[in-house]
């Protein structure tokens, strides 16, 4: 999977460029683009920086499912990353990456790729967020570029009402709905879906808890996304022994289910 020349010019593409050093390892440049609360790159955004090296390796196009395991936070600054390919099968390709920073791995992920222009059965038996129109939406004054936190410069999020959480409020329901996309023009794809199923806000905040570091992310790319915005669903069940799991769906403004992902994380 080579860089997607209509997506070259935007924040992502560049920021997750690799360059390739020898067979099977990359070298990239982390940026201070998309840090979070912790002050670190959002791992999202580092699983994004991985794949772009794993899948220009792989013969299927598409990434379908990625298994993610973060070892320690990343900072800004060069990082090596190598792949391996596991397995080339008739319809799915399945590879490793590592991604390194100062000779200590920060990441460490399985994926398979395949081709999601395959058709077949459609069945929900829960539909997209029922969300009013993004323009019809709030932009919380704390998002509309914060210091700091330059992830919220990079990303546009969208709420049907302001979330309780900003004023102190815990209403005990981790359940949050919002539009999302890139803030420079970025259509959402599938090589740019598995990074922004880490883009939202943890729904613990309305219970009172903060969550900051992923253990391991699940994602599921169902579909490729039509252009526009993204409506959200980011919710969690169980909160137990200092752990959390995050669910989120992403589905497109055409209502399609486009990604899922699971994460269990560590509370603050």
């Amino acid at each position: 999977m080579s860089l997607d020349h209509t997506t070259e010019g935007f924040q992502f593409d560049r920021d997750t460029r690799v360059e390739k050093r020898s067979d099977g390892e990359f070298t990239a440049t982390l940026t201070d683009g998309w840090t979070t609360f912790t002050s670190h790159p959002n791992g999202g955004y580092v699983l994004g920086t991985a794949l772009n090296a794993l899948g220009q390796g792989l013969t299927q196009p598409d990434p379908l499912a990625v298994s993610a395991f973060f070892l320690r936070p990343a900072a800004p600054g060069e990082a090596t990353v190598r792949t391996e390919t596991i397995r080339e099968g008739r319809r799915t390709a399945t590879g490793q990456v590592v991604l390194e920073q100062g000779g200590k791995e920060v990441l460490r992920a399985t994926a398979t790729y395949g081709d999601l222009a395959a058709e077949g059965r459609v069945l929900h038996l829960e539909g997209p967020p029922r969300l009013p129109a993004p323009d019809e939406c709030l932009v919380p004054a704390e998002f509309d570029a914060p210091e700091g936190l330059t992830i919220a410069h990079s990303v546009q999020y969208r709420y049907p009402a302001r979330p309780g959480w900003l004023d102190g409020k815990k209403d005990g329901h981790p359940h949050v709905e919002f539009w999302m996309r890139f803030a420079d023009g970025r259509d959402a794809d599938v090589h740019s879906l598995p990074a922004m199923v880490d883009f939202a806000v943890p729904a613990v905040l309305e219970i009172g808890e903060f969550s900051t570091i992923t253990v391991e992310l699940s994602v599921h790319v169902r579909a490729r996304p039509a252009p526009g915005w993204l409506a959200c669903r980011v919710f969690t069940k169980h909160v137990s022994g200092g752990l959390h799991e995050e669910d989120m769906e992403i589905w497109d403004c055409e209502g399609t289910l486009v990604a899922q992902a699971r994460q269990l994380a560590m509370l603050l």
